[in-house]
């Protein structure tokens, strides 16, 4: 018998590697004969081309509203990717329905806006489309916290969408704790952002909110348990969207909002309910990024002695002067720190391997 000799590394790194390619292209021509089939198929059962508006994804299907305001779930293309609610798309109905299925989506519109964040699994994540502004909802429970609203004006400055904030369940303060969160919110109101004061159970500030939607594609974010259910129920009685109380155990906010859908608004307009996040990443984004996105920063960039400087304890920082002169706020600042150093951890932990 004859010994066989032993491959080098280099040997064996090619003979798998040809053994890939020789598996890959089998699987190719077996999908693309299987997906001839099945667009002959589909070409054969499906109308003309019609226009509509995603109200929701599920996976590979949508629920779509068509010009004529009637409801259709529908297949995604394999060549349509990232539907999401507020999309523009053109669908092909079919002539013969399969289950609950009644078409197709073929394509979708170039979007005006795009709301995204990072995801471990997906890089950055679209969450609605065709966004004019973002309502941001914070409460007094589960907790007031100015980080997070910072968090999303962050990715509202980099997305160039319009963020409105709005303070929920005001009821619950009494009047030494709305005086003191009225102090935190008149640094927002300083820099030009809106502010709404509301409260679901007492009514107030609810007009308010409702004439900001008029004609506007307006979406509600925001941490688990804020109220941004109930807020939608307030504003679309029919909605019926599932509430739930903060947990009393962790004092967390519970995901009530599974997936974001759309709903129109009786004075005109539509309304994204997304689901609840308690995190708002930004660790894809650049630190000098991160620095613009604090629009009363901007007069200052580019001024600093050093242009590498991280406005901290870098001698001839224009913000530190700015702060020390009391023309930048101390919570906004530290903040601003702290966004950079979970942008850190984020980044880290995008690259951990996952198990």
């Amino acid at each position: 018998m004859t010994k066989r000799k032993k491959l080098s590394k280099g040997q064996s790194r090619r003979i798998k590697e040809n053994h890939q390619k020789r598996l890959k292209t089998a699987n190719t021509a077996t999908e693309n004969t299987e997906n001839k089939s099945q667009t002959q198929w589909q070409t054969d059962n499906l109308g003309a081309i019609e226009s509509a508006i995603v109200i929701s994804r599920f996976g590979q299907h949508a629920d779509i509203e068509t010009t004529d305001k009637e409801i259709l779930r529908c297949n995604i293309r394999r060549t349509v990717s990232n539907i999401v609610c507020g999309d523009n798309v053109y669908f092909r109905r079919a002539k013969v329905s399969q289950g609950d299925l009644a078409g197709v989506i073929e394509t979708v519109d170039e979007r005006t806006s795009q709301l995204t964040r990072p995801d471990f699994y997906d890089g950055v994540k679209v969450v609605a489309a065709n966004v004019d502004q973002i309502l941001m909802v914070s409460a007094v429970l589960p907790e007031f916290t100015p980080s997070i609203i910072d968090r999303y004006l962050v990715a509202c400055e980099d997305l160039g969408i319009k963020p409105i904030l709005i303070l929920n369940k005001v009821d619950l303060l009494d009047d030494d704790t709305l005086s003191e969160v009225q102090s935190v919110l008149d640094i927002y109101r300083g820099i030009g952002y809106q502010v709404y004061l509301v409260s679901n159970k007492t009514g107030e500030g609810i007009d308010g909110i409702k004439s900001l939607l008029v004609d506007k594609n307006s979406i509600f974010v925001g941490q688990s348990g804020v109220g941004k259910s109930t807020l939608v129920n307030t504003l679309l009685p029919d909605s019926n969207i599932l509430t739930k109380v903060v947990s009393e155990n962790s004092g967390l906010g519970q995901h009530t909002t599974t997936v974001s859908r759309l709903h129109h608004l009786p004075s005109g307009g539509n309304l994204i309910d997304s689901p609840g996040i308690r995190e708002f990443g930004l660790w894809h984004l650049e630190p000098d990024r991160v620095t613009w996105c604090f629009k009363e920063f901007r007069e200052y960039l580019g001024g600093c002695k050093f242009r590498d400087c991280k406005h901290l304890k870098d001698p001839g920082c224009l913000i530190q002067e700015a702060l020390a002169e009391g023309k930048i706020s101390q919570l906004r600042f530290d903040n601003y720190h702290r966004i950079l150093e979970s942008m850190q951890e984020g980044r880290a932990g995008a690259r951990a391997p996952r198990v």
